[in-house]
């Protein structure tokens, strides 16, 4: 009998690596730990200026899609070649499933890519633009595609249901990240073959101590975004402050309510009391932990519908032992209970 043909994996991410995204790269160590063959595809150049050291320890090449430049005639060419090559093109592009010209150009780069690679298998994170590429991608070039949905595809005003419902579908399998969004999918995507899987956490980097002996030092960790919930924590900062009470605390992030978070801190004349601290490592993040009494984890909904699915700083901290106090948002009741 021949051999089985080794899976080989085609990671299909908007960006690759974001500093905010440590879930994924653990991913795609704890595959290649167990020996599966894997590339990434990344449809976006990466814009953030450092990385996080386990980065460097990810043996699978990444690849970046060409999507700038895009003109009319070069679309065309790539659809009609792709069409020459490949009959399950046209009947792929008459349902694209929210894809604009730029994504269907990728879909057709990475189907071809697809079938010079041996790729068995795409796998997109998150229901956005990765999924939608994905979906084409393995649809043109014969092979199944799966996705995990976290929380801003999911919730975010401007996710089109339909389109969801098409992508989570049509997907050999779908995974989300907590029990409330499983719940919620079903809802939306009944015939959708839909599974939770938590976000995994290399334990053994994340070494226990006990917390009994930290300085009062209050801990948030996460990109400076409205669904954070860190202006309640500022506001929180200062009632503790008006009575009287010794308070410290450290924001660990970058994003775009970092100038709306300064002027709050210091409206509330806080400048000795809490620190924006701007990104950080996940070793720097790690040392942090070890220092603080409490992680603070203040998650909202945000006035877009987006909201947080179970936030993996939760894990990682309740992992060093570090106390959490967090809102009942979304999948965070699943992590952490109350009292």
């Amino acid at each position: 009998m021949p051999a089985e043909p080794v899976p080989r994996i085609g990671y299909v991410l908007k960006v690759y690596p974001r500093l905010s995204e440590t879930f994924i790269v653990n991913e795609i160590l704890a595959h290649e730990r167990a020996g599966t063959e894997l590339e990434v595809f990344s449809l976006r150049p990466p814009g953030d200026g450092r990385f996080h050291e386990t980065v460097g320890r990810v043996r699978a090449p990444a690849r970046y899609v060409p999507h700038a430049g895009l003109h009319a005639q070069t679309l065309w060419e790539a659809i009609s070649q792709a069409g020459e090559a490949w009959p399950e093109t046209w009947p792929a592009l008459a349902r694209p499933a929210g894809a604009d010209a730029r994504d269907v150009f990728q879909a057709l780069w990475l189907a071809r890519a697809v079938r010079e690679r041996g790729i068995t298998h795409l796998h997109a994170h998150f229901a956005n633009v990765s999924a939608v590429v994905a979906r084409l991608a393995a649809q043109v070039a014969g092979v199944p595609y799966s996705v995990t949905a976290h929380a801003k595809d999911i919730f975010h005003e401007d996710v089109d249901p339909e389109v969801l419902r098409a992508l989570l579908t049509d997907a050999r399998v779908a995974v989300t990240v907590s029990g409330f969004n499983l719940r919620h999918l079903r809802g939306l995507a009944p015939d959708a073959e839909l599974h939770r899987v938590y976000n995994g956490l290399p334990l053994a980097a994340l070494p226990y101590a006990d917390p009994a002996a930290r300085p009062p030092r209050i801990l948030a960790v996460g990109r400076l975004v409205e669904k954070k919930g860190f202006d309640v924590l500022v506001a929180a900062c200062a009632r503790l402050v008006a009575e009287g009470r010794p308070v410290a605390c450290d924001i660990v992030g970058t994003g775009a309510e970092h100038d709306r978070l300064r002027a709050l801190i210091a409206e509330h004349d806080l400048a000795a009391h809490v620190r924006l601290l701007g990104p950080r490592s996940q070793e720097e993040v790690q040392l942090a932990m070890h220092g603080a009494a409490v992680l603070a984890c203040p998650c909202v909904v945000g006035a877009d519908g987006n909201r947080d699915g179970l936030p993996t700083v939760l894990l990682e901290a309740m992992a060093l032992g570090l106390p959490c106090v967090a809102t009942p948002v979304t999948g965070i009741p699943e992590a952490v209970e109350h009292e």
